[in-house]
């Protein structure tokens, strides 16, 4: 695959993400990262268990994310590749509704069933 064809496959990859959050649909979630996927935000470094444990709860759920149209940045290094964009989203935790507004960085690997997210790091956009 040359690399505009990895690049093509993160950058779609990224998009099946974060279509699973928005369906809350573990299953599709976890399809979507490795079996080690960690998030890095303002709380800390959460597990893929402890994500997967809200959303199949339902004390987590997504009804928006959105990249924002030409933000996205992809880079390819071998197997592995980065994917950084502005993202927006709209989740509900224990009923409170809230928007964030972030910057994101995905790192993905490739494996035999296609590119997985690894890693997420989010920073919040200062007005």
């Amino acid at each position: 695959m040359a690399p505009s064809d990895d690049a093509a496959a993160v950058h779609d990859a990224g998009v099946a993400f974060e279509r699973a959050i928005v369906a809350n649909d573990p299953d599709a979630i976890a399809a979507s990262v490795t079996p080690d996927w960690a998030i890095v935000d303002g709380d800390g470094i959460g597990t893929v268990a402890a994500f997967l444990d809200l959303v199949e709860s339902g004390q987590l759920t997504h009804s928006a994310m959105n990249t924002v149209a030409g933000t996205e940045r992809i880079r390819v290094y071998g197997d592995t590749a980065v994917r950084s964009a502005r993202v927006t989203n709209t989740a509900q935790f224990d009923d409170e509704t809230f928007g964030a507004d972030e910057w994101t960085t995905d790192v993905y690997v490739r494996t035999a069933d296609g590119w997985r997210c690894m890693l997420s790091h989010t920073t919040p956009v200062e007005e």
